[in-house]
């Protein structure tokens, strides 16, 4: 399924003194964009943590190209890269959407788990939400 990259502008609070967006928002940036993709495919998260599936981070990590500042409006291309019903992983990639300069690249691990933090599979439990998140990476 072909996903809508996430664009959005760089806030002033999102800076640093050097007026360059601070490294640690790029994680966030990644975290928006995921969450985004997966309410392009029907999963909100919300919605799944009511149903005691949680998705915690296990791994992240992101590698710097090219500064954003505040203004810059960048998109966010998500693509996942690896799922078993267990754990997935996604790949993004930052870009500034008037020349799409790389900004930023970057890699985020995850598993599903149950309310008692315990990983679970969603393959034979959630089997609709299962092939929704099939359907994102292909």
């Amino acid at each position: 399924m072909k996903i809508k990259p996430y664009v959005r502008k760089a806030n002033y609070y999102e800076t640093d003194r050097m007026a360059i967006v601070h490294h640690s928002n790029y994680i966030r940036y990644f975290e928006e964009a995921r969450i985004d993709a997966m309410e392009q495919i029907d999963c909100d998260c919300m919605r799944l943590e009511n149903m005691n599936l949680i998705i915690p981070v296990v791994d992240v990590y992101a590698k710097y190209h090219k500064s954003l500042g505040c203004g810059d409006e960048f998109a966010v291309y998500t693509k996942m890269t690896y799922f078993n019903g267990v754990k997935m992983e996604f790949d993004y990639e930052i870009r500034f959407t008037k020349d799409n300069a790389l900004a930023c690249t970057g890699h985020s691990a995850h598993c599903f788990v149950n309310e008692n933090h315990r990983p679970i599979t969603i393959r034979k439990s959630h089997p609709d939400i299962y092939e929704k998140m099939v359907a994102l990476g292909e």
